[in-house]
């Protein structure tokens, strides 16, 4: 029995899943390569359009990485290939083009998807078909809390980049809003900042909710304007992103703007031009000669710079290749090999 009064001690968790590190104990490694193979297909979820919005750079990473493994000798003499699967609905008959990857084209393992949703839809697969997927463009952190030790995530999760914007947002110590979409990838990063923001005694002066895909967003700028906001933090996606960022200036907010990482994207660089002059954002990617030289590959290709998600589609076929170069073709020993040489 405790006295009157007396307060409880704090909650221990019994297991916390961020700090454990799930892994694949079962069969399959002692498994014999096959034979008869002409070359080694590696899964794609994804749109495979190089002019596709939100995918096309992912795309032509992916492909691009691969043609450079080929050049190298591929696998013992055998031609790496890219193999795509995706529907403008992914969860309707995209997740069947993700079976049949799995299953009857017996990819060695998959890259994808492009966003949180699609990532969340090609783990379901892969847990069932015991098949490495490396999500190079998913920054949920659900994902990797789902019990799945086939998935792996090449981006830093929300829960570490929303404290980058957080600190940002509060150290000049003004009133700020937050302008946030309902779309899932921007309502996880706002849920993260959210707990920081709580963490830290503070809150934005309003916060707006608005729809994904929204065209106006003049009346959502006049009541920014109305706040007397010193700060506007933008969570959205890009095109998203770009149009409010541009509405927001063009209606005379002067203030600091402060964005996602989806600010980086280069859909939004180009739809917001002078606008984004000064945004600050948390950015997911090493300045390194690795990357100096891989940009500078992609745009003399492409005539287009590269984000940081086709930078890191492109390590993440890379990863993908070292890892099958080193276990062989083996389901089990190349996620075996993916563990091992991940930084």
């Amino acid at each position: 029995p405790q006295a009157f009064g007396q307060k409880d001690a704090p909650a221990q968790p019994y297991f916390e899943a961020r700090k454990q590190q799930i892994e694949y104990v079962g069969p399959g490694r002692e498994e014999p390569e096959p034979t008869g193979l002409h070359e080694v297909l590696i899964g794609y979820f994804g749109p495979s359009d190089p002019a596709h919005r939100e995918g096309g750079d992912l795309w032509r990473a992916v492909n691009l990485a691969i043609e450079e493994a080929n050049t190298e000798g591929g696998y013992r003499g055998l031609p790496f290939r890219v193999l795509p699967a995706w529907s403008a609905n992914p969860w309707g008959s995209g997740v069947s083009e993700l079976v049949r990857l799995a299953y009857s084209d017996r990819v060695w393992a998959i890259i994808g998807g492009i966003d949180g949703p699609s990532t969340h839809l090609a783990e379901q697969v892969v847990a069932k078909a015991r098949l490495v997927l490396i999500s190079p463009a998913s920054t949920d952190k659900t994902v990797n809390l789902a019990g799945v030790p086939w998935m792996f995530s090449a981006l830093p999760g929300d829960h570490l980049a929303a404290p980058v914007v957080g600190k940002a947002l509060l150290e000049p110590h003004e009133p700020f809003v937050i302008c946030a979409a309902t779309d899932h990838d921007s309502h996880m990063f706002l849920a993260e900042l959210r707990k920081f923001l709580a963490a830290n005694g503070a809150g934005p002066t309003f916060e707006y909710e608005f729809k994904a895909g929204t065209r106006d967003f003049s009346e959502l700028a006049e009541r920014v304007a109305e706040s007397k906001a010193g700060a506007v933090l933008v969570i959205a996606g890009p095109a998203d992103s770009a149009r409010l960022v541009a509405t927001l200036r063009q209606e005379g907010f002067s203030g600091r703007l402060l964005g996602g990482p989806w600010v980086a994207r280069r859909e939004f660089l180009q739809a917001v031009g002078d606008c984004a002059e000064g945004l600050l954002f948390p950015l997911l990617e090493d300045d390194s000669p690795d990357l100096q030289r891989f940009a500078k590959v992609f745009a003399a290709r492409f005539g287009v710079a590269p984000d940081y998600a086709a930078a890191q589609a492109y390590d993440s076929a890379r990863l993908l290749v070292a890892a099958i170069l080193r276990a062989g073709l083996k389901r089990v020993r190349i996620y075996d090999a993916v563990r091992e040489l991940s930084p």
